[in-house]
């Protein structure tokens, strides 16, 4: 998983080729926390379909806002520079999360 910046966030995942993943996580979000395992195993699984990234938002908090990420755990799907989908808060599941995985792959 490629741990992104408020430097690197633009290239990697707005002006990306193809799909991109973003996890955006704050390190007192216990919730992100838990997440994480899975989603690693997750971005082995559909690897071949996804760019999978990780966004601390307590480092990149303009970013963020700009992104209208407004509370955590969010999980967003990004392709052409839109965010197709996302997932927040307590929909953000490993199950809802590999369901939209499986959808948009």
């Amino acid at each position: 998983m490629l741990e992104l910046t408020k430097e690197t966030f633009e290239k990697e995942v707005l002006e990306a080729e193809g799909p991109v993943f973003v996890d955006f996580y704050g390190e007192s979000c216990a919730p992100c926390a838990a997440l994480r395992p899975r989603i690693d195993e997750l971005a082995v699984k559909y690897a071949e379909s996804f760019k999978f990234t990780a966004l601390n938002t307590s480092k990149a908090r303009r970013v963020a806002i700009g992104q209208k990420v407004l509370g955590l755990p969010v999980l967003a799907i990004y392709k052409g520079g839109e965010k197709l989908r996302e997932l927040v808060g307590d929909d953000a599941t490993i199950e809802s999360l590999e369901a939209l995985l499986q959808e948009m792959s």
